[in-house]
């Protein structure tokens, strides 16, 4: 059975082949209106749940068969729900699906916790991101242009980059000290003009 899903108003269509052991599975959908992947579901039998052993990987059937248009790709990427609870994740994220691939469609899970994931039929497993994608021809050259990165990579800029130093705390302004009122004295020749005066009027009264 093959069926057509619509990704978006104005979005591309892509054609899904249901294999025999996903038929009474519903289709991957997304979940919210803005969403950007869909939800895979695993398609494995209903008595033979898999168990993921701490460490180990498994092959997970969808049930699926996708048709991608030319220029699309099709990229398997984790459940943040599973890594974050379960420490279950895509081992070769992001898998990429090529438009002229005609197997079924199967996610590569890995249990990085310390304790066992049991996977039962039904359960949305990863995510499926349709994307647009670039072909480029490679032009081999003498030699590059020059940048002032160059050559750095992994971790060459460094961590601390990224972090903001805390604001210094400002010390608050001292209080201006009140100046003393003082009495200002009398000039110097004042004192001995007032002094000459003293001698004379003690010397009129001799006489």
């Amino acid at each position: 059975m093959t069926t057509r899903t619509s990704l978006g108003a104005d979005g591309a269509k892509v054609s899904v082949l249901r294999l025999a052991h996903g038929k009474d599975l519903p289709l991957p959908a997304y979940q919210s209106e803005a969403a950007a992947g869909l939800d895979l579901i695993a398609a494995l039998e209903w008595d033979h749940p898999l168990t993921l052993t701490p460490g180990a990987r498994a092959l997970i059937p969808t049930g699926l068969v996708l048709e991608l248009p030319i220029g699309f790709e099709a990229q398997v990427r984790p459940r943040s729900g599973l890594a974050l609870r379960h420490g279950v994740t895509v081992l070769n994220s992001p898998g990429t699906i090529d438009a002229d691939y005609r197997g079924e469609v199967s996610v590569l899970l890995a249990n990085l916790s310390g304790v066992p994931f049991e996977i039962r039929r039904g359960e949305r497993i990863a995510q499926l991101v349709i994307a647009p994608v670039t072909r480029v021809e490679l032009v081999e050259v003498a030699e590059l242009t020059e940048t002032e990165r160059g050559s750095g990579g992994f971790g060459s800029t460094g961590r601390e980059s990224a972090r903001a130093e805390p604001p210094k705390a400002e010390k608050p302004a001292a209080p201006k000290a009140k100046k003393a009122a003082t009495r200002k004295s009398p000039p110097k020749a004042a004192k001995a003009s007032r002094s000459k005066s003293k001698t004379k009027k003690a010397t009129v009264n001799k006489g």
